[in-house]
Formats: C-alpha cells, sequence, structure tokens
C-alpha cells in the first residue's frame, strides 16, 4: 500500500508541475539582461520586466518596459528596454506577434544601427520569416523575405557572430528557391513548351550556382535546346559543356561528354574548384533517417538537407531573364553613338523633321539641343531573313487533319458594280435661311 500510495503522490506532483508550466510559470532565462546590480528606479522597472518576460507575462512585461521609456527618456537602459519589447512580441509568437516583432526589431536598427545588438535584431528578423516559410512547391512569401533579410544581415553586420549562422541559412533558402523553378522547369519540358522550359532551368546555375540539383537543370535545358532546332546548338553545346566542367561528379557528365563528341565539340577539362567542391558536398551530405522518409510527407517545413553546406550564396537580388521566344532587338542602321542630355527649346521636336518619314536612300539628320541621331537606309541592302521565335505552343495536327477533311466551298460569284458616269454634277444650291418665326 505504502508504495502505490508513494506512486500516487509522485505522479499527483508531476502533473501539477505540468500544469504549472503550461500556465506560463516555467522559466525562461532572457538572453539580453542586464548584470549592473543596482536600485535605479529605471533598472528595478527594467528587472522586473525581464521577470515577467521569463515567465511568459508578456502584456504586463511590455506595459512595464513602456513606462520605463515614457518616464525614464535619458536613461542608459533606453534602448535595452526597446528590444525587450521586440523580444516579447517574439516570444509570444503567431502571426501578429511575429509581425510586430519585426516592426519593432526594424525600428531598434533604425534608431541604434551601431550597437552589436542591432546584428542580433536583423538575425531576428531573418528567422521571423525562415521559420515561416512553406515547401518548394508552395507559397514563396516567407521564402523571398527571408531571402532578403539574411542577405542584408551579411550585409550590414559582415563581422557579426551571426553572420555564419545565417549564410548557412542563406543557402538552405536559395536551395528550396532553386527548387521551386527547377519543378516549373521540369513540368514545361515535359509537357512540351521547351522555350519556357529554358528560360527556367537555364537560368537556375546562374541565379543559384550552389543548387544541389544544377547539373540536371543544365542537362534538361541542353535536351530542350535540341527539341528546338539546329540553330539553338550552340546553347545546347554550351550547356553539356558547362557540366563537364564545373559538375565533374555528376552523373550526367559522361552522357554530357558523349553528346560533345557526337556533335563534334571540343570536351573541356574539370575544373578542380568545381571537383574539390562537390566531393566536398557529396562527403557531408546528410541521408534521411526513416522517421523523415515515412512522414516528410506531412511535415510543413521544407527539407533543407541537399542544401550545400560550403561556398558563398548568391548575393546579388534576382533579375528576370530574356525568355528565347523574345527576338532580340535590332540595332538602327546608322546609329553608332546617341547622346542624352536635358532639353531646353521644347518646340525643337516640332520643327524638325520626322526622321521616319525619309524615303529609302536618303540620310535624314536630326540635332535637338546637342542631341544628334543621324538614320541612314540603303535601298541596295538587302533585308535578312529572319526565322520565326520559338514557339511554347506547338501545331495541333489533329487541327490540320480536321481542316483538310472539310468540304471545299464554291467561291460565291461577284458581279462588277456599274461603271459610275465621270460627268461632273453641278453643285447643290444652298439652302434658304430660315425665317425667325413670329
Amino acid at each position: 500500500m505504502n508504495v502505490r500510495n508513494n506512486i500516487r503522490c509522485t505522479v499527483a506532483v508531476g502533473v501539477v508541475i505540468v500544469l504549472f508550466s503550461s500556465c506560463g510559470l516555467r522559466r525562461h532565462p532572457y538572453e539580453n539582461p542586464i548584470s549592473k546590480d543596482t536600485q535605479q528606479p529605471d533598472k528595478v522597472l527594467f528587472d522586473k520586466a525581464v521577470k515577467d518576460l521569463e515567465h511568459s507575462r508578456y502584456e504586463i512585461a511590455r506595459l512595464t518596459l513602456q513606462t520605463l521609456i515614457n518616464t525614464y527618456d535619458t536613461s542608459e537602459y533606453l534602448a535595452k528596454a526597446k528590444l525587450a519589447i521586440a523580444d516579447s512580441w517574439y516570444r509570444e509568437g503567431g502571426p501578429h506577434g511575429l509581425a510586430q516583432a519585426e516592426a519593432e526589431y526594424k525600428d531598434f536598427i533604425l534608431f541604434y544601427p551601431t550597437m552589436e545588438e542591432s546584428a542580433e535584431a536583423q538575425e531576428r528578423v531573418c528567422d521571423i520569416h525562415y521559420q515561416q516559410m512553406d515547401k518548394s512547391d508552395r507559397d514563396t512569401t516567407h521564402t523571398l523575405r527571408a531571402e532578403d533579410e539574411c542577405r542584408q544581415l551579411l550585409i550590414q553586420f559582415p563581422n557579426s557572430k551571426f553572420a555564419p549562422e545565417a549564410q548557412q541559412k542563406l543557402r538552405n533558402i536559395q536551395e528550396m528557391l532553386a527548387e521551386a523553378e527547377f519543378k516549373v522547369g521540369n513540368f514545361y519540358h515535359t509537357k512540351g513548351s521547351f522555350p519556357a522550359a529554358v528560360s527556367r532551368l537555364q537560368a537556375i546555375p546562374e541565379q543559384f550556382p550552389l543548387y544541389s540539383r544544377a547539373d540536371e537543370a543544365l542537362w534538361l535545358a541542353a535536351e530542350s535546346y535540341g527539341r528546338m532546332g539546329d540553330r539553338f546548338e550552340n546553347q545546347q553545346a554550351a550547356d553539356y559543356s558547362k557540366i563537364v566542367k564545373d559538375y565533374p561528379l555528376s552523373p550526367r557528365a559522361e552522357d554530357a561528354k558523349a553528346k560533345l563528341q557526337a556533335m563534334n565539340r571540343p570536351v573541356p577539362e574539370a575544373d578542380p574548384a568545381a571537383y574539390a567542391h562537390m566531393k566536398y558536398e557529396l562527403e557531408n551530405q546528410e541521408k534521411a533517417g526513416i522517421p523523415s522518409r515515412v512522414f516528410g510527407v506531412f511535415k510543413q517545413h521544407p527539407d533543407t538537407r541537399m542544401a550545400a553546406k560550403s561556398g558563398s550564396p548568391a548575393m546579388d537580388p534576382r533579375r528576370p531573364n530574356t525568355p528565347v521566344s523574345v527576338p532580340p532587338s535590332a540595332p538602327t542602321p546608322g546609329v553608332t553613338d546617341v547622346n542624352v542630355s536635358v532639353v531646353s527649346d521644347t518646340s525643337a521636336l516640332d520643327k524638325g523633321p520626322d526622321a521616319r518619314s525619309a524615303p529609302p536612300g536618303q540620310t535624314t539628320q536630326t540635332t535637338v539641343t546637342g542631341t544628334t541621331a543621324s538614320t541612314a537606309t540603303d535601298a541596295s541592302a538587302a533585308p535578312q531573313q529572319q526565322l520565326p521565335p520559338p514557339t511554347n505552343h506547338p501545331a495541333n495536327l489533329k487541327k490540320k487533319k480536321a481542316k483538310k477533311n472539310q468540304p471545299e466551298v464554291a467561291p460565291q460569284s461577284t458581279t462588277t458594280p456599274a461603271a459610275t458616269s465621270t460627268t461632273p454634277t453641278a453643285p447643290a444650291a444652298p439652302a434658304a435661311p430660315a425665317t425667325p418665326q413670329q
């Protein structure tokens, strides 16, 4: 009986402890306390707010910190109090709390850019969006925001202790962004929209050089170029050469060499630096366990195990590339230099001749206050034959067959209009003005 009573008491005490901890009585130590021991009223207020933060009484802590800021505007703990308010919102969590925390951290960085805590505030802003990232096939709003904030931390605070962790987070983020682009490009390639596939896949190695499947993206881009015609053979060979040179340990390297030899193109040598980097990544790659393979489909957060563990991530913002289906703009014949300056005479464009109205073989020169553009056309020059740009919508054979099977309809006979008389007619007499009514 005594053993059973002891077990019941132990279980009861454990239940009480769990309930108390869930009610906010468990202490979570604060990361930025003030160790200075003094009895100044502003210090007393700050210590009280820190205790409330550690016991998850966030609203009370914010009221205390706001009282400190409003009452002691020259206090030495003013910056710490403002940072603690942001930390209270961050600890509270939730969409509303994280949004308020981001705003408070941004204000802290704006008011105290030279303090060491500003780097920590920027790291928290990056972490706010990093924790809310979705998988690569879902919304990328928080992923793009996390990329911007982590890049801002590396640019503004490159020597901070948070820089290495932010750099690895940036590699993970860019892995997810590149994976999203790769899935879209692979979908277009499978569907048969090869220009759209090339526009997505070709930009991945340029914008995300550390992407784990960049070699596969280059391979699919080269295959799409091959399906678009012989005029894209140079681009296709360039992608194969890049696989052999920059990704020597790729499973596609030997196939790319065979493709180059079949095209009678030179096979480049492997880059030693790229070889060493790829070998390091393969040796340090994380392997998924059995629970991750089984329950990974149900996880909300993305799987970043395939992200690179070394190398510098891309620091330049992404720029949209020009699709291959858009023809390049041809330069204006005869125009070799165009200078731009402020136009003082606003009527010069109205008075000067129009260059577009010049007949073939003549030269029209227009001068506008220091800006001279000469346009010359040569009547003897033969127009260059331009091939139509590739399209994402190939012709449907069924529609062509349906048109061939349609019966031919005889054209309707048209009657010649009657000849009109060339005798000039007398003009009609003008109507008499109406007399005003009485």
